[in-house]
């Protein structure tokens, strides 16, 4: 059975310094080079030009990435990891990552907003990247309107209230690290149990995290 990806933001909290320099052609999508520069002039390619690099993983340090401790995670797992990201369009977990502040939600000169600027060459990358291989959704709504998801052997995962209401702050980021590492190990959330939150599965293709009354 073909094992899963992992489809997660990045974070705004980001690990400082780095190595080397940012290069657009780096990376697993590096076939993205070229609109990750146009994004870069957009934003002031200066602030980029030689700037070290961290691997995501390490990179990023949000809520819901110390909860998926991918330190701990085998590299081949955080090699299935794949970030949307506003200035580098998707980012595998070990690809090198500058440190940097974009939104997808914001619009950026000439381009527009950056959601709809990046959605047609996403869809098709990651549909690319994907194959044949099972998706699993974690993004919250500004980062998935980035990437259209037909085509793909996807499952959506929503985080909801003990109600049934959107789950947000940080026990929603928090379990989405824990629903994002044991996909990754288990392969599926049937086995997530995590301070009361529970997996159960809408239908075929969306499954619901949902906290304790």
């Amino acid at each position: 059975m073909a094992l899963p990806i992992v489809l997660l933001p990045p974070s705004e909290g980001k690990a400082a310094g780095g190595r080397g320099a940012w290069d657009p052609a780096s990376g697993a999508f590096g076939g993205l080079a070229a609109q990750r520069a146009v994004v870069a002039r957009a934003l002031d390619r200066s602030l980029l030009d030689g700037a070290p690099v961290l691997p995501a993983w390490q990179r990023y340090t949000g809520v819901v990435w110390q909860h998926l401790d991918p330190g701990s995670l085998s590299p081949a797992a955080r090699r299935r990891i794949v970030v949307v990201s506003g200035l580098l369009g998707l980012v595998r977990g070990d690809d090198p990552v500058p440190d940097h502040r974009l939104k997808l939600s914001v619009t950026l000169g000439r381009l527009g907003r950056l959601d709809r600027w990046w959605r047609p060459v996403l869809t098709d990358a990651l549909r690319a990247h994907a194959g044949r291989r099972p998706v699993w959704d974690l993004l919250p709504n500004e980062h998935a309107a980035a990437v259209v998801l037909e085509g793909v052997r996807c499952t959506r995962v929503r985080c909801v209230t003990a109600d049934g209401a959107g789950a947000a702050g940080h026990a929603a980021k928090a379990v989405k690290g824990i629903a994002a590492r044991t996909i990754l190990e288990r392969g599926d959330l049937g086995a997530l149990a995590w301070q009361g939150w529970r997996a159960e599965r809408i239908d075929d293709d969306t499954v619901r995290v949902r906290a304790p009354a």
